[in-house]
């Protein structure tokens, strides 16, 4: 028996950073190699980066640094959003071997020929004008849920935002695809399906060049709330300006569809809105908000927010705040805004200071921790499902309601990736919610 390479991987940033890493782990298992955890000792490292979050390069030397200690020998390779970017400031870094941009990474199988170290890190990366075709991939994480990725790229030009820099113009994969995918996964007894991409509600898009919607995000959710064996999907992230009333009508009485909603707004303010670039204003969210609760009361709706944009003023910052704390929405996501090169939003004048946005953050952070809280207060009382995860953590086992309820119940290993009718009885000091079982 030969000795199989081993290979490890490490994934920073979202979902669809997930999603991708799997299926690059996949090709090294179909190519012979070994895939171990990234604690252990592994012929090659392959670190999946992101641009998004804060001190994404610290965190890459420290990550690197990791490796390094566990086999010095070791190949180390960067792919992703930040190896797209910044290819030689990785390249640059102690131990890195490889770094390989937005279309290469999906070839990487094919740039490991030999493992021997270099003096410097080797780049391959396109101009990012080449990352036009698609690569479908998901992911299965604790086993219980899969990320399933049905688009890349962005061909919206957010004035604070890399992501078009580094993942590319907009482009779906085929209906037929996702819809095959899908399929994998539930044949892999995986109860629910997470859709992820950079931009889902743009789902349809072609290949470069090629503009025209084959289909729509409708007919997208249409076709998959067919799919057999999968008890539940979830739209991971949407824009408001492509959430159409349309699709909430549907998911209000589909079979599988959650009512469950992540809508970025980034702001309540629509003079900032208009220097973010974004696609809409904020009548139209009032908007979006109003029509869920319509269809579905009981709906989770999540909110990602920008605090500190260059020439948020208190003023813009209070009319945030009181913009959400008016709405009927659930929990919030709030990220403090950091410059990035080659954004307009990085040459705007009117810079927020560090301390008034970590000051301003701190308030929203607040503001999501009393929205959970009513928002779970409103369903006590209330029959749901729940699926269970797979892990036992200090004796309790945990899961979601199909409204994105977080439950804890004392541990039992029967109840692992079951979908089990419950009532919700009461909230737990640590925020979470104790259920009884409907028999």
């Amino acid at each position: 028996m030969e000795n199989k390479k081993k290979v490890a991987f490490y994934t920073l940033g979202c979902k669809l950073n997930f999603s991708e890493t799997s299926t690059i782990a996949r090709d090294f298992q179909n190519e012979g190699f070994q895939r171990v955890d990234f604690e252990e000792i592994a012929d090659i490292y392959v670190i999946n980066t992101c641009s998004v979050t804060d001190n994404a390069d610290k965190q890459f030397k420290q990550i690197v640094k990791k490796a390094m200690k566990l086999n010095d020998k070791a190949f180390v390779a960067a792919v992703g959003c930040y190896a797209q970017l910044k290819p030689e400031e990785l390249a640059a870094v102690d131990g890195v071997d490889l770094v390989l941009g937005a279309t290469e990474k999906f070839k990487i199988t094919d740039y490991i020929t030999d493992l021997s170290k270099n003096d410097r890190g080797e780049v391959h990366s396109c101009e990012i004008e080449d990352a036009d075709f698609y690569v479908g991939s998901y992911s299965i994480g604790d086993r219980t849920r899969a990320f399933l990725k049905v688009q890349d790229g962005c061909d919206y030009k957010c004035t604070y935002c890399t992501i078009p820099l580094a993942r590319g113009i907009s482009r779906s994969d085929a209906l037929e695809s996702v819809l095959k995918n899908a399929q994998e996964i539930s044949e892999q007894g995986i109860k629910e399906i997470v859709l992820t991409g950079v931009n889902i509600g743009d789902y349809g898009k072609g290949e470069f060049g090629n503009k025209k919607h084959e289909h729509t995000f409708l007919d997208l959710v249409k076709a998959l709330d067919e799919v057999g064996g999968i008890e539940r999907l979830r739209i991971s992230s949407i824009e408001p300006n492509l959430l159409k009333n349309e699709t909430i009508n549907f998911v209000a009485n589909s079979r599988t569809f959650v009512p469950h909603f992540h809508i970025p707004l980034q702001s309540g303010s629509n003079e900032i809105l208009k220097k973010m670039k974004r696609r809409y204003l904020r009548e139209v969210y009032t908007d979006r908000v109003a029509n869920i609760r319509k269809v579905m009361p009981h709906a989770c709706i999540g909110v990602d927010v920008i605090v500190g944009f260059p020439g948020e003023s208190d003023e813009h910052f209070l009319e945030t705040y009181h913009f959400l704390n008016e709405l009927d929405i659930s929990y919030l996501h709030v990220f403090t805004y950091s410059e990035r090169d080659n954004t307009e939003a990085a040459e705007m004048d009117g810079v927020v200071p560090a301390n008034v946005r970590s000051k301003r953050s701190k308030m929203l952070r607040g503001l999501s921790v009393k929205k959970r809280r009513a928002f779970y207060e409103s369903q006590i009382g209330s029959n749901r499902t729940v699926l269970f995860e797979s892990e036992n953590k200090e004796g309790y086992i945990h899961g979601f309601t199909e409204n994105y309820v977080k439950i804890k119940t004392p541990w039992d290993p029967a109840l692992v990736n079951t979908l089990q009718n419950v009532q919700l009885t009461r909230i737990d000091e640590d925020g979470s919610v104790r259920i009884q079982f409907m028999h």
